[in-house]
């Protein structure tokens, strides 16, 4: 292709939204070069979207439901967001950067990072509104070609790291911390799979029930927020008689400041997973009626309200705890502010209860966001036994993601053991995260072009230049700064062998998804003498509906392609005697085989 043909604008042909049944198609289909575009339109109010053909078919309707409102939109991220990181890191974060100057700065950094990172988010979503997911879909429609590729990289790494296992334990540690025990490893982790299956079987039996549950807690989580910041605020007014000096730590403020790369890194890691969640609503865009003006509304709101409490409970601990010993303590932090206020007892047990719940919330939400993402991949094709990711059977929800979900955490929490091994997994999962994340906001240039060449009018949200190039450039110092060495030397890290192994090994990992995809997109396919083909399929009555991946003998290929669009729907305009079903038969008995 030419380069005059690549910056000539294609001709668009005018298309129709999607009928009744999906398997079949009128709909003539744009072509870009070597892309290939259909128009395609949800019941969730959503205006049509030009997606690559190449991508899961749209569901007219959600198998789901539209239970996702306004208020849960909000929750949805303050679930996720508001954890046990605002309890636990801040002491942290103020070890790590020296100076509680540098520390508040370090959490402004985070909310600016959510701000970034949910408007890129939100433009992603205006140009697909009508699909769940969030990464999985922009991706996919970002990187079109090669085919496949990124639906299968991603695949992999949610799949194979698809584990909650830190907050389960983390979880069980606060409830043994209110009935006052010390357990031993496996007491700690039989209880921990305990908590995620209650769990689990919270967000598989209803799927309704278990929105409003995690909406409740999310409202408790504020709550305890506020409590702490007016409390704080009580404190630096001088009104507690036991805390005579609460501006001290406020006085020469960056002293002490750090000017080691591999601690201020090590800060900027703690304050993104204190943030992380800020784009949990996206995962379920097509369970939410008319989404862009309700994302960007309570979406936003959620971060806002966020933002601010994180920042005035740390205004309350530094207010509270004299600095030295907020950083060294072993408590967590919102521990040594209750203790400081309230002294230990009934105010410090409540605060575990709380805590508690927090965790729990945060479970429940993590859980409800990632299985649409499991189930979104599972729609691209990219799995086998599609039908079992995809089907929300028998009660309305996607029992299979939640399934695979609970599976690989049982997995993580019962095998390695604590230490070395634990905290080594845990951090595999953080780098690849951060070469994806990184490989989406450049994406969001392409599909602007793309969508420009289209002739698209403007999306209902585009986020600034300088905020798309300013979350580009955090990512790359995520990316960048864990190959710093720490101030003891390589082996002074987290961890007692090479401090950046996992950031390999993450490397590695995305390198394997390469030499996979090579052998299952081209080298089989030569040596099988088929070619893959995608074909529309039906789950359920209930508008569940997949791309399913199919071989396709050499043979058969031009008769295929010309009855099926790129989309892999089935065409109306058939010649007699060559009808071929959305299920691969053509009336000769001889079906193409299922990937």
């Amino acid at each position: 292709m030419g380069l005059s043909k690549f910056w000539a604008r294609p001709a668009t042909t005018e298309v129709e939204a999607l009928d009744a049944d999906p398997s079949h198609s009128d709909v003539s289909v744009i072509h870009d070069g070597n892309l290939a575009f259909t128009v395609e339109k949800a019941g969730n109010g959503s205006k049509p979207s030009y997606q690559e053909a190449a991508g899961a078919p749209v569901e007219s309707k959600s198998p789901l439901g539209y239970h996702v409102g306004h208020l849960t939109v909000a929750f949805l991220n303050v679930n996720q967001i508001i954890g046990t990181g605002i309890f636990s890191t801040p002491g942290t974060i103020l070890n790590n950067t020296g100076s509680v100057g540098l520390a508040l700065f370090y959490w402004a950094i985070g909310f600016l990072l959510a701000i970034a990172g949910f408007s890129v988010y939100l433009e992603l979503a205006s140009y697909f509104p009508n699909r769940s997911g969030s990464e999985v879909v922009y991706l996919e429609q970002e990187y079109p070609r090669p085919k496949h590729f990124f639906p299968i990289a991603f695949a992999v790494y949610s799949v194979v790291l698809s584990f909650s296992s830190s907050n389960a334990i983390v979880l069980a540690r606060y409830l043994y911390q209110i009935a006052g025990s010390t357990p031993t490893d496996w007491q700690l982790k039989g209880v921990a799979i305990a908590a995620y299956t209650v769990a689990c079987l919270c967000v598989i039996i209803h799927n309704k029930y278990s929105l409003w549950l995690m909406n409740l807690l999310g409202a408790v989580k504020i709550i305890t927020l506020i409590f702490i910041s007016i409390t704080g605020l009580v404190v630096l007014g001088g009104n507690v008689a036991h805390i005579p000096d609460p501006g001290v730590n406020f006085r020469n403020a960056f002293e002490g400041t750090t000017n080691n790369g591999n601690d201020l890194a090590v800060a900027l890691v703690n304050i993104v997973f204190s943030y992380t969640g800020y784009s949990n609503a996206f995962n379920l865009v097509n369970e939410i009626k008319n989404p862009i003006p309700t994302l960007k509304r309570n979406g936003a709101l959620s971060i806002a309200i966020v933002g601010v409490l994180y920042m005035l409970c740390n205004v309350a601990y530094f207010a509270a705890v004299p600095k030295n010993e907020f950083a060294q303590s072993k408590e967590i932090a919102a521990g040594v502010f209750f203790v400081s206020v309230f002294g230990r007892g009934r105010a410090e047990q409540a605060l575990n209860v709380l805590v508690l719940l927090s965790a729990f919330g945060n479970l429940l939400a993590v859980l409800i966001g990632q299985s649409r993402v499991i189930r979104e991949i599972g729609r691209q094709g990219v799995l086998p036994y599609t039908e079992f990711w995809v089907s929300t059977k028998p009660f309305g929800t996607p029992l299979g993601p939640y399934f695979l979900k609970w599976v690989m955490t049982f997995i993580m929490i019962v095998g390695p053991p604590a230490g070395d091994a634990f905290q080594f997994v845990v951090s595999l999962k953080s780098y690849p995260e951060g070469i994806f994340q990184l490989a989406l906001a450049i994406g969001v240039y392409l599909v602007r072009h793309r969508q420009k060449r289209l002739g698209r009018l403007a999306p209902d949200f585009r986020t600034w230049d300088i905020v798309l190039i300013f979350y580009i450039l955090l990512q790359v110092y995520i990316i960048a700064t864990p190959w710093i060495p720490p101030e003891g030397g390589p082996y002074a890290g987290d961890v007692s062998f090479w401090y950046a192994t996992y950031c390999v090994v993450g490397i590695g990992v995305i390198m394997l998804c390469g030499i996979y995809y090579v052998f299952w997109m081209y080298l089989l396919p030569r040596w099988g003498g088929y070619k893959l083909r995608p074909e529309i399929l039906n789950v359920e009555d209930k508008g569940a509906t997949a791309h399913r991946l199919v071989k396709v003998p050499l043979s058969e290929v031009t008769k295929w392609d010309e009855e099926h669009d790129e989309a892999g729907r089935l065409r109306r305009r058939h010649v007699v005697g060559s009808i071929r079903s959305s299920q691969g038969d053509d009336g000769s008995g001889q079906a193409p085989k299922v990937v």
